[in-house]
């Protein structure tokens, strides 16, 4: 086992998204999760049917006790759902963790388009989180919320992926799942330029998950020593292999196949 992740995000009681999901990805590839959870959510396959506020001091409280006592190599932050959750998350990590690899998933909006973050949480995001992410994985909606900018094709998602290099990341990756066509691009936009990576899209309703899954995945390779780009290919890999062996579970967006893993794990 090798890797310390600690997630920031909130719980599915599902299983498929969320905690439940960021756990089983950084075990199934080697690493150690530890959590802070944000909100407890009551959700299946169908939507998100109930969601409980954690108090922001409880969420500082989990995360010093696990950065002070185990120590962490990368942070993955989730389902952060208002201002003053973020900046509770991003103090103490400006205080506890400046210099861990963060990953930021700009969680907004539930597969089933329950809205999991405010609408004036959008600015905050902007100016707290944003800064210190060593990547930020938005998906084209989210960009668009983020930069103002509509995301329909690779050229938009470049296009984006820059004005959020300007808020400070320094990295994001652009995922393409939204956008029309038969093969999916992901963009990972760097100051030094930018990787494409693609791949033909798996014809499923099992995708609950996917955008959590894969910044976990990310989040693992970065602690356990992965390049960027590494990480972000493993992740994708990872990502692939669930969607093509989910279990086919619940009468909506099913979960993935968190069981597997992929080899070699390159570490």
């Amino acid at each position: 086992m090798k890797g310390r992740v600690l997630i920031v995000a909130g719980s599915d009681s599902g299983g498929g998204a969320g905690i439940q999901a960021d756990i089983k990805t950084v075990t199934a590839l080697g690493g150690y999760a530890m959590t802070a959870v944000t909100a407890l959510t009551a959700q299946d396959t169908r939507g998100v049917h109930g969601v409980v506020p954690v108090d922001p001091k409880f969420i500082v409280q989990q995360m010093e006790l696990c950065l002070n006592d185990i120590g962490a190599d990368a942070i993955k932050t989730g389902m952060l759902h208002d201002s003053a959750v973020i900046e509770a998350v991003a103090g103490m990590i400006e205080r506890l963790a400046p210099k861990t690899a963060l990953v930021v998933d700009p969680v907004m909006v539930a597969k089933g388009g329950h809205k999991l973050l405010q609408d004036q949480a959008i600015e905050t995001v902007k100016r707290r989180m944003i800064p210190l992410a060593a990547v930020l994985t938005p998906n084209a909606p989210e960009a668009a919320a983020l930069t103002g900018i509509a995301v329909a094709s690779a050229a938009d998602m470049e296009k984006a992926g820059r004005v959020i290099l300007g808020m400070g990341a320094r990295a994001v990756l652009m995922k393409g799942g939204h956008l029309a066509g038969d093969t999916v691009y992901d963009l990972l936009v760097e100051p030094s330029g930018v990787t494409r990576f693609s791949g033909a899209r798996i014809d499923t309703t099992s995708t609950h998950g996917t955008g959590c899954t894969l910044a976990s995945a990310i989040a693992t390779g970065l602690a356990q020593g992965l390049g960027l780009k590494a990480a972000v290919e493993r992740a994708r890999a990872y990502v692939r292999k669930a969607l093509e062996t989910a279990p086919g579970l619940g009468h909506g967006h099913g979960p993935l196949n968190h069981a597997h893993t992929v080899k070699p794990f390159g570490v």
